[in-house]
């Protein structure tokens, strides 16, 4: 590999550890060049913030602040060239990519680097990342092509909506066009954790489309699915299957980012991973795990102070405090704080506006905003289940019956085994009770529970039904758990902490007093 480097005016001697500028050196430390060769060896590539300080104090366990002096001082360096001070570029939370001219010298003669898939592994990036290859055409049917590679470019736009992933642009994924797949060695020239990979078969006037996610390292499968569909509309059909493949991927990629931090210690861990270890706890809804994932969520703030997801998951689980332990005022207040925060600081992050929206429609009571931000959520990205699963919910809380049941079962269909999925039971349950549809209100409210057993209020959703339906014994029973897993559960005071509307909170709470709970 060359050793010296021509950036713009500058030289980089890599075995001097100089840098040059014309036949000046310019004033900088060894660890200051060290960082620079390595981020101009990765040229356009993004190098973790570990990678960077292993390289300039080997073997040494430093602050992050000594990288951050350190760059400031190239960017210095650099900036006595005009724009030089943005030739590296800072990735939040990920680290930092050198952006500037660069071309690598040999014995004094200049060749440029050569771009290619066998490159050197490139350093994973803190944050999920993913590589979407070109799916095999197996029609033998040339034609089909642009079929296949339209839909990859679709899925490639869809995932990079998602803010909290980072995704290979078309231009290094489909450098693998009609090659072999070795998901390591891709895995690891892309510098990428997941890898989707597919292939398309058309037969007469059906097509089947297969999708796999892998982890690249392991080369395990993450989540995998096929679709049969009839080639009737051909950009309908790559619509559906785009929204259908994003949809899904999102869920399980969080899982699969939730089992990889559990693995690692926790003094490794940065804003995102402290976000991700609290999720499994956020995800219940109950004040007892809610209270586990705020200091977690409390330290990525502390790190990073405008990052949107922490202030969104710590506004929901504030707002399970408030309204499952007590309506206490403090505990309202800091969740429109957080919720605020999130839609303000989210403002290209779905999953922080969904979530942001749901705490200001909840227990802000201003559903003007809180639908505003829903809409901008599913406006940057159509196929987040998430906002969905959410949205229902809040819909069915404002009596919005009809959108509520159309908002859950989009969500499901994006992501029909999504542990969120108890949201959009309950945005069914309470559409389908409101319409006076008992039967699917039980039959929605029975599918939240056994999703998510753990939460009362999928409890209280089937109470009301059941006594509608006239199933008085099963009704106090259920009513009974409603209690032992939330004792100062009070019907009334939930739905005015909600400020449900009467048509909807009246005979909620006239069925929850017949069936024994405090209403």
């Amino acid at each position: 590999m060359a050793t010296n480097y021509q950036l713009g005016p500058f030289r980089l001697d890599g075995e001097a550890q100089i840098l040059f500028r014309g036949a000046q050196p310019v004033a900088l430390g060894e660890r200051a060049v060290a960082l620079l060769r390595v981020l101009v060896e990765r040229a356009g590539v993004p190098v973790a913030k570990d990678a960077l300080i292993e390289a300039a104090w080997p073997g040494v366990v430093v602050e992050e602040s000594n990288l951050t002096v350190q760059v400031a001082a190239l960017r210095r360096a650099l900036g006595e060239e005009v724009g030089g001070e943005r030739w590296i570029e800072t990735l939040q939370r990920r680290g930092y990519r050198y952006v500037g001219p660069v071309s690598a010298a040999e014995g004094g003669s200049r060749v440029e680097p050569a771009a290619t898939p066998a490159s050197p592994a490139l350093a994973l990036p803190e944050r999920a990342s993913v590589a979407v290859l070109p799916f095999a055409n197996l029609s033998g049917d040339q034609d089909q092509e642009y079929f296949a590679d339209g839909m990859v470019e679709d899925i490639i736009t869809g995932l990079s909506r998602i803010k909290w992933l980072l995704v290979v642009a078309r231009n290094s994924s489909f450098t693998y066009k009609g090659r072999a797949v070795n998901v390591k060695e891709i895995g690891r020239e892309l510098g990428v954790r997941y890898l989707l990979e597919g292939s398309v078969r058309r037969a007469g006037t059906r097509v089947r489309i297969t999708a796999q996610l892998v982890e690249a390292e392991t080369g395990a499968h993450v989540w995998a699915e096929r679709y049969d569909r009839p080639f009737d509309d051909i950009f309908a059909l790559q619509d559906e299957i785009t929204l259908s493949v994003v949809g899904a991927i999102e869920p399980n990629l969080r899982e699969a980012e939730i089992t990889r931090v559990r693995r690692k210690r926790p003094e490794n861990l940065d804003a995102y991973d402290l976000v991700l270890r609290a999720l499994p706890h956020a995800y219940v809804a109950m004040p007892e795990e809610a209270a586990k994932a705020m200091p977690l969520l409390g330290k990525a703030l502390a790190i990073e102070p405008d990052y949107a997801g922490a202030h969104s998951w710590l506004a929901l689980c504030h707002e399970s405090l408030y309204v499952r332990a007590g309506f206490r005022e403090e505990d309202r207040t800091a969740a429109i704080h957080h919720a605020r925060a999130a839609i303000t600081h989210g403002r290209d992050d779905a999953t922080a506006l969904a979530l942001g929206a749901f705490v200001v429609a909840l227990v802000e009571h201003d559903r003007i905003t809180a639908f505003d931000a829903f809409e901008r959520a599913r406006a940057l990205s159509p196929s987040s289940s998430f906002t969905l699963f959410f949205g229902s919910l809040a819909l069915g809380y404002a009596g919005e019956a009809e959108r509520a049941i159309d908002w859950a079962a989009l969500a499901l269909r994006l992501s029909p085994f999504d542990r969120l999925g108890y949201t959009a039971q309950h945005a069914f349950a309470l559409g389908h009770f409101l319409r006076g549809r008992y039967e699917e209100a039980a039959k929605a409210a029975r599918r939240a529970v056994q999703s998510n057993p753990g939460f009362s209020v999928s409890h209280s959703l089937l109470v009301a039904p059941l006594v509608k339906l006239g199933l008085m014994d099963e009704a106090r029973a259920v009513a009974m758990r409603v209690l032992a897993l939330q004792p100062s559960f009070n019907g009334g005071g939930f739905l005015a902490a909600l400020a449900v509307p009467p048509l909807l909170a009246e005979p909620l709470t006239s069925a929850w007093r017949d069936a024994g709970l405090p209403a």
